[in-house]
């Protein structure tokens, strides 16, 4: 039967053993707040961008995509806010001189500290809680003040003399590179409202205290959707928005019991309603997958303010002049990874023995086929190399010969390759082959002839 009281620890096992995910620099102690995804976790990291990009862009006609510059003039963010306001508590400790999120500190002992509170409201709060606090590092109890201490990672680029200058910023999201390209993409894609400007890349935070493995790294990449509407429409859109989203998610395999909506309950100034989708991830509890926003005119009322340039939208049908408000959709690639893998990490028992299977929807698996000889012999290594050649072009195919077939089910159960092929002595006279799926076990026989057509009905998409 299955068990799927999974906690971290076995899904940071699995995917360190089964090349997911690695620890960055480990050869030198690693990199705090920094991941490197490995060979399947690339192709897995692949699959989920290629699943929201058509669920995003390629089944909408009024979405199109965009891919804007990590480096940005630096008055982008003094615009957006991001230079005065982009920001996270930080206290020291005062024995031992390690610094701490406020709020984190807070949450541990389940108070709560909303992110929108200045830096004085989060000053009282910590302040009268300060003596149930202790240290992660010491233990102790002696901590300095709440002070603010901004995300925005700096650069030197472009400053080749070594003086102070104006410093250039490593993007903190992907959200403003579309702002500043609405109008190049309204005129030169004649879009009409609504429509919405989707993208995914890289984002840094220099966040103060990095932890619950990938879901708060330094280094992560977004995939985020900013629809552009009309001010009479915002709202209608924004429920449109958090109804396509939800169900998208489920689409991809998530579980509907381990996803919830939470409002915020105090907005910042400009937003007018804003919403997250939570995952219930193993040993973290609930937290923020994708946030879904209505705006406000905000956004490029800020940048037509500080450029000079007119972010304004006229509509011919009525005849009005208006900044859009924009209805946003963002979710991190690590976030939804993770949750992808504790949803389907199930361990079972098969025959007396414990067997972990990711039983992941075969369209995002890393590997969807793997070809194994039963034996090293070479007529049966050559066969199966043959079935390997014909299947690849259409399919991520892995070839795998080392250790027993057994074993080799096994590992291709933890990469969650939804289907094996065993090429055994009987192949060579019969031309078929054995398929083993991976969630049921049942095995059938295939004519190899037939396994093209045989997996195209498989992975209809």
């Amino acid at each position: 039967m299955p068990d799927n009281n999974r906690t971290i620890d076995d899904i940071v096992s699995l995917a360190k053993r089964r090349g997911f995910v690695f620890p960055s620099s480990e050869i030198y102690g690693g990199f705090a707040g920094v991941y490197d995804y490995g060979p399947y976790g690339t192709e897995l990291a692949h699959n989920l961008k290629s699943a929201w990009w058509r669920q995003m862009v390629g089944e909408r006609s009024d979405i199109v995509g965009l891919n804007s510059a990590i480096f940005m003039n630096p008055k982008v963010w003094q615009s957006s806010g991001h230079t005065a306001g982009f920001s996270d508590p930080l206290v020291e400790c005062k024995r031992c001189h390690a610094r701490e999120r406020a709020d984190h500190l807070l949450e541990s002992i389940s108070v709560f500290a909303d992110e929108k509170m200045s830096e004085e409201e989060i000053g009282r709060l910590f302040e009268s809680h300060k003596k149930d606090i202790v240290c992660g590092t010491c233990g102790e109890s002696d901590f300095t003040g709440v002070k603010l201490f901004n995300l925005l990672v700096s650069s030197n680029l472009g400053n080749f003399t070594g003086e102070k200058k104006d410093d250039v910023y490593l993007r903190g999201e992907t959200a403003q590179g579309i702002y500043v390209n609405f109008k190049n993409v309204s005129d030169t894609m004649h879009m009409k409202l609504p429509f919405g400007i989707a993208q995914i890349g890289k984002a840094f935070r220099n966040e103060i205290t990095p932890r619950q493995y990938i879901l708060r790294t330094r280094e992560f990449e977004q995939m985020e959707m900013q629809y552009f509407t009309s001010p009479e429409t915002d709202m209608d859109e924004f429920e449109k928005l958090k109804e396509y989203r939800f169900n998208a998610l489920l689409s991809l395999g998530l579980k509907k019991e381990n996803l919830r909506w939470k409002k915020h309950d105090n907005l910042v100034f400009y937003a007018k309603e804003a919403f997250d989708i939570e995952y219930n991830y193993p040993s973290f509890g609930w937290k923020e997958l994708e946030g879904i926003h209505a705006r406000g005119d905000y956004d490029l009322s800020v940048h037509q303010n500080g450029s000079g340039a007119d972010l304004s939208y006229f509509d011919e049908e009525s005849g009005k002049r208006f900044i859009p408000h924009v209805v946003e959709s963002s979710i991190g690639v690590g976030r939804l990874f993770l949750a992808i893998l504790s949803d389907a990490y199930v361990e079972e028992e098969v025959r007396g023995e414990k067997r972990i299977v990711l039983k992941l929807d075969k369209r995002l698996a890393p590997v969807r086929i793997a070809i194994l000889p039963l034996s090293k012999k070479e007529e049966l290594i050559r066969g199966a190399m043959g079935v390997y050649k014909k299947l690849k072009s259409a399919h991520m195919c892995a070839y795998d010969d080392t250790q027993s077939i057994g074993k080799r089910y096994r590992r291709q159960d933890e990469i969650g390759t939804p289907y094996c092929i065993t090429y055994d002595f009987d192949s060579i006279n019969d031309f078929a082959v054995t398929v083993r799926e991976r969630d049921s076990m049942a095995q059938e026989r295939v004519k190899i002839d037939e396994l093209e057509e045989y997996f195209r009905e498989k992975f209809v998409p």
